[in-house]
């Protein structure tokens, strides 16, 4: 009995504190806040009939932040291991609240038929999906990878693609096949609560890497006004095929780890 409370003391006397991650994603987050308010104000004076979209902007930046707070809160000293936030976590939320600007077109869709709208959004996606290439890099430099860390790239890849589809979709760009390549994501977590199995870990595949660089490539060049209707059609469709097979490959080994 008293080994085992020794142990439990020791045990809780090694884990990383959460004080020091919480208060640099706080940090972080109020000073994204302000960045997605100046720029949504930017975007609105510039393009007034999306103006109404600024809240959708700010709301979607703070359920951004409680999302990862409480993810931070509850599993942080599980799952991330470290004593502080570092600049890897801080750029992916850089890159979440940034996609929220991608929301205020939704407001009014119509306007998204202005090339200089589509460009503008083209843009914004465009630096999002640079810097998803550098918080790897930051955390892996600074010893500060962690699974807290892979789950937070992979949702913020997850968000922005589906923002990327309904985009795609609201302007008239693609059909319905592109909400599937947006959204499959979020399709197969849903799943996982009729077929729990779903939900355990995979090994990585890099066939997987492959198809998610070109799901987030298709879906970012869907925004350029300078794309023809019928390609960006065709280029929707087949990605979504892509994408439908890779989840089905993840699906098959799933089941077959269970039968084993």
């Amino acid at each position: 009995m008293e080994d085992s409370l020794r142990q439990t003391l020791a045990a809780a006397r090694c884990a990383p504190d959460r004080a020091g991650p919480l208060a640099g994603l706080l940090g972080v987050a109020l000073i994204h806040l302000a960045l997605v308010t100046g720029g949504g104000i930017m975007l609105g004076a510039s393009f007034p009939a999306i103006a109404p979209g600024l809240p959708i902007a700010i709301w979607l930046n703070s359920a951004l932040t409680a999302g990862v707070l409480t993810m931070l809160w509850m599993r942080g000293r599980r799952t991330f291991g470290h004593a502080r936030l570092g600049a890897c976590n801080a750029v992916t939320h850089l890159r979440g609240s940034l996609a929220c600007l991608l929301a205020m077109p939704l407001a009014a869709p119509d306007a998204l038929a202005d090339p200089r709208l589509g460009w503008t959004v083209f843009g914004i996606g465009l630096v999002v999906l640079c810097l998803d290439g550098i918080d790897g890099w930051l955390a892996r430099r600074a010893g500060l990878q962690s699974a807290f860390g892979a789950r937070f790239d992979m949702e913020t890849d997850s968000a922005v693609a589906l923002l990327l589809a309904v985009l795609a979709w609201a302007s008239g760009t693609a059909g319905p096949a592109v909400l599937l390549l947006g959204g499959a994501r979020y399709l197969f977590w849903g799943a996982t609560f009729i077929w729990p199995w779903l939900a355990a870990p995979l090994p990585e595949r890099h066939s997987r890497k492959i198809v998610c660089v070109l799901q987030l490539g298709t879906l970012l060049a869907l925004q350029a006004p300078a794309l023809p209707g019928r390609a960006s059609e065709l280029a929707a469709v087949l990605v979504a095929a892509l994408l439908a097979w890779s989840f089905l490959v993840d699906i098959r080994w799933l089941g077959a780890a269970r039968a084993r």
